[in-house]
């Protein structure tokens, strides 16, 4: 059977049914501590909000908590997973020219599908919730998002034969990301009413059983790989390392400067814009917004479409502009996008928030082309396994500062709101007994 050269199906799929998981496990996490600190059940319907505005109400203070907590929670698993990512992410996106690239499809397929049948199984007979962690940490070990990024990248550049032909490649696996995300996130609503949480992570379990066939039977590999040759652990780290030191070592000084400035640009951008966005689905699950799955699903399908709209304006203005002018277009979009969510207490504003930020995606495709245009073909594959690590990196420290920050953030306001309102409850109760002591 003849393989064809087509990768971007695997990373449809494959995102398609990350972006339904990750709202849905944030949800799944949400109603079990609900239910653990709460002791009552999640209340789940279309007519009835489960989310509490009356600040003087027990219940509100109790959502706070769960909100703290989901937080916490969140950043612990995000690190469980991310410490064995960054080696398997490392190693296998830098030995890409030796191992070939599949390698770095197949195994986060492999680690995909066993997390989503083990939360299927969660779902089912309400497992401990301690079990995530172990989870999360077998899922690192299989290479999870960077891994599986990394090789769709330099899968992606290995094909391409001009420079302007990279960047569009690249926006065009970025913007199959961003329009797989945006209806994972719009579907993952309306499935979770439909079916439930056990079916939904069935189903995508499924669909990743798909995606691994078709990477078996179906996909090349844009390398050749040379036949195996057994080596000891220290000469396989020694050449998996070697690749990249020999790109710092020996490029000229310039070159290196290049080089160094765009990862660190890189980190900063996805640093700050990976670390805002995620705290959007808890933000949108509480007051003052109180939105429900197909709420959230509604907003990821509102940036889905303008980061479709950012995307076509790339291909209309890339032949005319500089990449750095690019890139700073998509900076000051996040900039607008993300302060105007800072203020948005409304559904119709939080909304509009998607609009600023239709450009909030494009840096990165655009920093990932100018990376690869600064190095040579052998060297694709170093640069992008420095990607995929420094990505690991960024996402896990954003994740834990944001998600820490806003979980003392809500404590900080809880005591706050919590010495208001016991004042004024202490002053009403006063009045009316001077009252009552009148009347007698």
């Amino acid at each position: 059977m003849k393989k064809i050269l087509v990768v971007e199906p695997v990373v449809f799929i494959y995102t398609l049914a990350y972006s339904v998981n990750t709202p849905l496990a944030q949800q799944y996490l949400y109603r079990r501590l609900w239910e653990q600190i709460t002791n009552s059940t999640f209340i789940d319907d279309d007519n009835i909000s489960h989310c509490e505005v009356n600040q003087s109400d027990p219940t509100y203070l109790k959502q706070k908590e769960i909100q703290e907590n989901a937080s916490l929670l969140a950043t612990k698993m995000g690190l469980s997973e991310a410490i064995p990512s960054i080696l398997v992410a490392f190693v296998l996106v830098a030995n890409g020219e030796r191992l070939g690239r599949k390698i770095s499809l197949f195994l986060p397929l492999v680690g995909s599908l066993i997390y989503n049948m083990f939360y299927s199984i969660m779902s089912s007979y309400s497992l401990p919730l301690v079990l995530l962690f172990p989870l999360s940490f077998l899922y690192g070990l299989f290479g999870s998002m960077a891994t599986f990024l990394g090789g769709a990248f330099s899968y992606t550049v290995d094909l391409c034969e001009t420079q302007k032909q990279r960047t569009i490649r690249i926006a065009v696996v970025d913007l199959i990301f961003g329009l797989s995300s945006g209806l994972g996130g719009l579907a993952s609503g309306y499935i979770l009413k439909g079916i439930g949480f056990t079916w939904t992570f069935a189903a995508l379990s499924f669909l990743q059983m798909v995606n691994i066939l078709y990477v078996s039977f179906c996909l090349g590999d844009t390398i050749q790989a040379p036949e195996f040759q057994p080596q000891s652990l220290k000469e396989g780290l020694k050449e998996t390392f070697s690749g990249v030191y020999i790109l710092f070592k020996s490029s000229p000084s310039k070159k290196r400067l290049s080089i160094i400035l765009l990862l660190c640009t890189f980190m900063t951008y996805l640093f700050t814009m990976f670390g805002g966005t995620s705290l959007y689905t808890l933000y949108e699950l509480n007051s003052p917004l109180c939105w429900d799955a197909i709420y959230i699903g509604y907003g990821s399908a509102v940036s889905t479409f303008f980061s479709l709209t950012g995307f076509v304006g790339l291909v209309l203005v890339a032949r005319y502009l500089r990449d750095i002018y690019i890139v700073y277009s998509g900076i000051l979009s996040y900039l607008i996008g993300i302060i105007m969510a800072a203020f948005a207490t409304t559904t119709l504003l939080m909304l509009l928030v998607r609009v600023p930020s239709m450009l909030l995606f494009v840096p990165i495709p655009v920093l990932r082309s100018m990376l690869s245009k600064v190095v040579l073909p052998q060297e694709q594959g170093a640069i992008f396994a420095c990607v995929a690590c420094l990505e690991v990196l960024t996402g896990i420290s954003a994740i834990v500062v944001f998600n820490t920050l806003y979980a003392k953030t809500v404590a900080c306001c809880l005591m706050f709101t919590s010495w208001r309102e016991e004042d004024l409850v202490q002053l009403v109760n006063e009045e009316d007994s001077l009252e009552e002591n009148a009347d007698s």
